[in-house]
């Protein structure tokens, strides 16, 4: 399930990954605004399609705490187990 979450949030990710960042820089650990490059307006693009996709609703704190890839899934999982 986990990896599936992964996978599927990468996918998400990638469509706003400007051009000088490769697809295989996605890992759990990448932050997603310094070593991604996405900018906040693409942020908040992500998070509308992260809630779409899982559906689940985030507030501002929870797209705070959304720094690396790896903080996002944690994020998702707390919000799918409270479901």
């Amino acid at each position: 399930m986990q990896e599936e979450r992964y996978q599927k949030l990468k996918d998400i990710v990638q469509t706003y990954l400007p051009d000088d960042v490769a697809v295989e820089a996605i890992q759990p650990e990448s932050n997603f605004t310094q070593e991604l490059n996405i900018n906040s307006a693409n942020l908040v693009d992500i998070v509308l399609d992260v809630e779409d996709a899982f559906d689940i609703m985030l507030e501002n704190e929870d797209m705070d705490g959304m720094q690396t890839v790896k903080d996002a899934l944690k994020i998702i999982d707390l919000k799918i187990a409270a479901k």
